[in-house]
């Protein structure tokens, strides 16, 4: 890390290290296993970053979006395989996606309420939809629900009926299916000093691999039987590639947080990726000795917020957070015995997700071994602010 760069940035400023970014490029497109991956928008937030990572091997192929405003900016960008991944209910931006970009962009359903509603928008403007169906891939693990709540449909039963409603109507396309096996992509198996817990996620995550492979068959062969063939089989996320990859049924894989590598992702044990993305303070007063205070840093990841969704101080290294502050909305005071430091000097931190951090920046200051310091826009810079 330059920090005679960083030093001269003005704070706080946020940091992509794009050597570390292109070898997890690589490294990603190597475990993809000759499979298509779909690159999840939600975790770069900046345009430019998002087309890098798409020029830079190809297996990238597409994109995840994560709101129906944002699949439209990005489709008038030149994008033009667009899944966006969440059912949305924003009737304006559904119906610009019915009428100018039915090919380009293909929206969620998990429910027949979903299919009535785009059945409506779409005829309103004389429309189209291409249609993807969401299938919960969560596992019950004696009475003990593993994974997320997000689509209701289970079984093949239910998303026979799903696409059925859809085959039925003139203005709907279906493209294929998607099935986020989260309770394997997103939950740490290799938490630091956790070991008993890491032994029963693991032990929890084999038997999910095998429920998930199970269910996924089980529908495309009705699927199959019943003379619908998906076009599009998505799956996986970053802490399950090695699993998906392997997966037959699964025509892509979404990724998103490996390119950047942020905290949560240390706590996997299969996978390895370089941190990416960092973001710089400054020290602006020192309350003791060995007690300084910095300008922002309380960029919180969302979810359940326990202390992994804090930020980390990582250099200079040793730098901790106080047990009854920790990071604050505009100040953030640290623990920092070993030398003595300089107001002005800056504090480098990783945050626990992704792309949730850009949203607190208008721009990201890039630097390589090879290449000049450059900066480019965030969603924010942009002018956009999505969710």
């Amino acid at each position: 890390m330059d920090m005679e760069r960083i030093e001269n940035l003005s704070k706080p400023a946020l940091i992509l290290d794009l050597d570390a970014l292109d070898r997890n490029c690589q490294v990603i497109a190597m475990h993809a296993k000759g499979k298509k991956i779909r690159v999840a928008t939600k975790s770069i937030r900046s345009i430019d970053v998002i087309k890098r990572i798409l020029a830079s091997n190809e297996c990238y192929q597409g994109i995840m979006t994560y709101s129906a405003d944002e699949s439209l900016v990005l489709v008038k960008d030149g994008f033009n395989d667009i899944l966006l991944g969440y059912p949305s209910m924003d009737g304006n931006s559904l119906m610009l996606i019915a009428r100018e970009h039915p090919k380009e962009i293909t929206v969620m359903v998990d429910s027949l309420a979903h299919v009535d509603y785009l059945i409506k928008l779409a005829k309103s403007v004389n429309g189209q939809f291409s249609i993807c169906v969401d299938i919960d891939m969560s596992t019950n693990i004696f009475g003990f629900h593993f994974g997320v709540r997000r689509s209701s449909l289970r079984s093949s039963s239910e998303v026979l009926a799903i696409v059925e409603a859809i085959h039925a109507s003139d203005v709907l396309h279906w493209k294929g299916i998607m099935g986020y096996e989260a309770q394997i992509a997103g939950v740490g198996d290799n938490v630091p000093h956790s070991y008993g817990k890491n032994t029963i996620i693991r032990l929890m995550k084999q038997k999910a691999k095998r429920e998930v492979k199970r269910k996924r068959e089980a529908i495309i062969t009705a699927l199959l039987q019943k003379g619908y063939t998906p076009a599009l089989v998505n799956g996986g996320g970053t802490g399950s590639i090695h699993y998906t990859a392997t997966d037959e049924q699964v025509s892509e894989i979404t990724v998103g947080s490996g390119f950047y590598s942020p905290l949560l992702f240390d706590y996997y044990q299969e996978i390895k990726y370089e941190p990416a993305l960092f973001f710089a303070i400054p020290i602006v007063r020192q309350a003791k000795a060995d007690i300084y205070t910095c300008l922002g840093g309380g960029y919180i990841a969302s979810g359940v917020t326990d202390q992994t969704k804090m930020p980390l101080p990582v250099y200079p290294y040793g730098m901790r957070l106080l047990s009854m502050e920790g990071a604050g909305e505009v100040q953030t005071p640290l623990s920092y015995s070993k030398e003595r430091l300089s107001i002005g000097s800056a504090v480098v931190f990783r945050a626990a997700k992704a792309g949730e951090v850009c949203e607190r920046f208008t721009e990201i200051h890039c630097y390589s071994e090879s290449q000049s310091t450059s900066t480019v826009k965030t969603y924010r810079g942009e002018g956009m602010c999505f969710l």
